[in-house]
């Protein structure tokens, strides 16, 4: 039986018998349900995890422990508490203001956010395993399990991703702590300060996919491809290049694959039919750039 929040709120501690609290549901999600909670003259949100969400590849021990991590870092909202064995998870609100996809891509903001990843990068081994070759190959069971309809050209899509694995296993990278969902909706800014939310789907994956999907889920062009890339790594070189570009596409496949799934499994209201078709459109065209070919020599030489 499904809790009401009232019973979820019982069960933290601190606010089990406390007076004048107050909640609020949050809208923007498309995967949970969120609650702003207010108590104490403090303010917190309370993640209620959707309903079959480990079929996304989620775990929440291992969201706690990234978003926690995070917190210590200064780079995402201070974890407060966390609802076992559900991952309900209660962290400090954030009373900020969302940054628009052309303010990511101010340099200063940019070089920000870089830095604030490379610090993620450079912490301890997390739990968790993120690696979209995997997550398409689950993915696609899921989907076809619900009868999703698929692209009529999946079949070469997945032919494409197949060749860009041989290009990364050719010369592979260790892995690191990633966020791994860069999307938009996951940045805000409070007092001038910038925060990363939504830890759900990091675990140990390779760099350039956290910065591929920041570049291309902000739809940034070459300049700020190359200015991402200085930020990170000092310089602009034909291996940085090619794998950045190459992963831009590994993005999309995992994001449109997660539209399939989310059509099958999620109770939300939301169009993810459309959701999916938009990244499926976007890793089409750029599989069809005329330097593919030279991107995935260039990653295996």
């Amino acid at each position: 039986m499904t809790e009401s929040i009232d019973q979820v709120i019982r069960r933290v501690p601190h606010w089990a018998d406390a007076a004048n609290l107050t909640y609020s549901p949050l809208g923007g999600g498309i995967t949970n349900r969120n609650y702003k909670v207010e108590v104490g003259g403090e303010s917190y949100v309370l993640r209620i995890a959707g309903v079959n969400t480990d079929l996304l590849g989620i775990d929440r021990d291992a969201e706690f422990e990234a978003s926690s991590m995070a917190g210590e870092l200064g780079i995402a909202p201070e974890v407060f508490y966390f609802i076992r064995p559900e991952g309900y998870l209660v962290s400090r609100f954030i009373d900020g203001s969302p940054l628009p996809p052309e303010e990511v891509k101010q340099p200063e903001n940019l070089k920000t956010i870089v830095e604030m990843l490379k610090q993620f990068h450079a912490s301890p081994t997390i739990p968790g395993t993120f690696w979209v070759p995997q997550i398409v190959k689950d993915y696609s069971a899921i989907a076809t399990s619900h009868q999703i309809e698929f692209p009529h050209h999946f079949d070469w899509l997945l032919e494409c991703l197949a060749d860009a694995v041989d290009a990364f296993n050719a010369d592979p990278l260790p892995h690191c702590p990633c966020h791994n969902d860069l999307l938009n909706e996951n940045f805000l800014v409070e007092n001038q300060r910038i925060f990363i939310l939504d830890w759900e789907y990091a675990g140990m994956g390779d760099r350039y996919f956290d910065l591929a999907n920041l570049s291309v889920n902000h739809e940034f062009n070459d300049d700020q491809d190359d200015l991402l890339l200085q930020d990170y790594f000092g310089e602009v070189n034909d291996k940085n290049w090619a794998r950045l570009k190459v992963m831009r596409v590994i993005s999309d496949y995992r994001e449109s694959m997660w539209g399939l799934v989310q059509m099958g499994i999620s109770e939300l209201d939301f169009d993810f039919r459309e959701y999916a078709d938009k990244h499926f459109d976007r890793l089409t065209g750029n599989l069809e750039d005329p330097n593919w070919g030279k991107w995935l020599e260039i990653i295996k030489s």
